[in-house]
């Protein structure tokens, strides 16, 4: 088992999402003491009596949802179990970007859900947003389960729903767990509660210790974007010449035949450097410095990959994006390409579906894109791109689609259809 867990939290607004996080905070002694003092502080000038554990992350939050920035705060805690990294994303529509920002990583996410409220349209969004991204496991919590009297019949009809749109976006049935919980008063998330005899599956906390997590995908194909080129031309080193980058897939060692692209010229990985010294391998997620038997022409952008089974090579990518701007896309727009390190021009040349997360359904050449929307479509790159199918490479299946004017970001984009529904029309 990984002694790691990234986890996402996603919901509507005021589903109590910043009071389960602080209540996570709080009982996992994840909290400085002099953090703890303001908040109870706070809270009795509140005139509660007991600490408002939402203020252990709201002032950040309230932040964000003004404006200020829209930036996914992350957040560090460990049991003796497992260390947790939870990336804690804004509730409003508006933000929906964050989940994917949020998301990209996890591998795990809870979904709040209000008890009183049920499953809402934002709900379904947030969990078609996951599955697009591959988020292999999800906690629907249907907190302020206080709020309806612990009601069980309620607590089932929300879990029902869920788990039925949850299973038409691909989840399977075992990888969707329903917890009732009030992040309150603390049901559930640490210690069972007495108020729910009806439900004995484990806790959040227990199910986040335990939840198994798939390793890291060190046995994939090599893949490794440079970031630069390291060339000191010091009389210590005047003819040391290395490509800095972070492995994003697979395992890299002394001897294995490697392929550049886009150039396509083949040589061996001689050395892997470190500030600390040379490595005998380097795993995916570790930053290092590549040597190579010959002396290429590499610069920043290009990807040393595994010559055996190098990604495909393409200037026509068939993607799917999670619109995330207010300006609307439209067929025959002109947008900036950033896979890896390269940045490269592109065409929009057609919008072949857009996704209704509410309907579970497609709509066949869609005019637009608007704010929050999924779809998928053809882009034509200005040059060829060494890419992976998202559902198959993640991390080099990703890429942004960028504004040329501005620079500001439009979409995220994932090579292939990794939602099921969009390959039924």
């Amino acid at each position: 088992m990984s002694d790691l867990l990234r986890l996402a939290t996603a919901g509507s607004v005021d589903d109590g999402k910043s009071t389960l996080v602080g209540r996570l905070l709080y009982d996992t002694k994840s909290v400085l003491a002099d953090t703890l003092e303001a908040v109870h502080r706070a809270s009795v000038d509140k005139g509660l009596s007991t600490p408002d554990l939402s203020l252990l992350v709201d002032g950040l939050r309230s932040e964000r949802e003004q404006g200020i920035t829209i930036d996914v705060a992350y957040r560090y805690f460990a049991t003796d179990k497992r260390t947790f990294v939870l990336a804690d994303t804004p509730g409003h529509v508006q933000y929906t970007r964050n989940t994917v920002t949020g998301a990209s990583t996890a591998e795990l996410a809870i979904l709040l859900v209000d008890a009183r409220k049920g499953v809402l349209e934002q709900t379904r969004r947030h969990a078609a947003v996951l599955a697009l991204l591959g988020v292999p496991r999800l906690v629907l919590a249907v907190n302020k389960i206080d709020l309806v009297d612990y009601d069980e019949g309620t607590f089932q009809m929300i879990a029902k729903e869920f788990t039925a749109h949850a299973t038409s976006l691909g989840y399977p049935t075992g990888a969707v767990l329903a917890i009732p919980v009030s992040a309150l008063r603390g049901d559930n998330v640490v210690e069972h509660s007495p108020h729910t005899p009806w439900y004995a599956g484990p806790t959040l906390l227990d199910h986040l210790e335990t939840v198994p997590v798939e390793p890291d995908p060190h046995e994939a194909p090599f893949r490794f974007p440079v970031q630069y080129v390291i060339r000191p031309r010091t009389q210590e080193h005047p003819d040391y010449r290395g490509y800095a980058g972070q492995v994003a897939a697979g395992t890299v060692r002394p001897g294995d035949e490697v392929v550049v692209l886009p150039s396509g010229v083949r040589t061996t990985v001689v050395r892997v450097d470190t500030p600390d010294g040379e490595l005998p391998e380097a795993v995916a997620g570790r930053s290092v410095t590549l040597l190579l038997a010959d002396d290429l022409d590499i610069s920043r952008g290009d990807v040393i990959a595994a010559a055996a089974n190098a990604p495909e090579l393409t200037d026509e990518l068939s993607a799917t994006l999670a619109w995330l701007a207010d300006k609307p896309l439209q067929p025959n727009a002109r947008v900036l390409v950033k896979s890896g390190a390269r940045t490269v021009q592109a065409v929009v040349t057609e919008l072949r579906t857009r996704f209704d997360e509410q309907k579970l359904s497609t709509h066949d050449h869609p005019e637009t894109l608007t704010l929050n929307e999924i779809g998928q479509v053809t882009l034509h790159t200005a040059e060829p791109l060494p890419v992976d199918h998202y559902s198959s490479r993640g991390r080099t299946g990703a890429f942004l689609v960028i504004d040329p004017a501005d620079g500001t970001t439009l979409a995220a984009g994932l090579v292939g259809a990794p939602l099921p529904l969009l390959d039924k029309n």
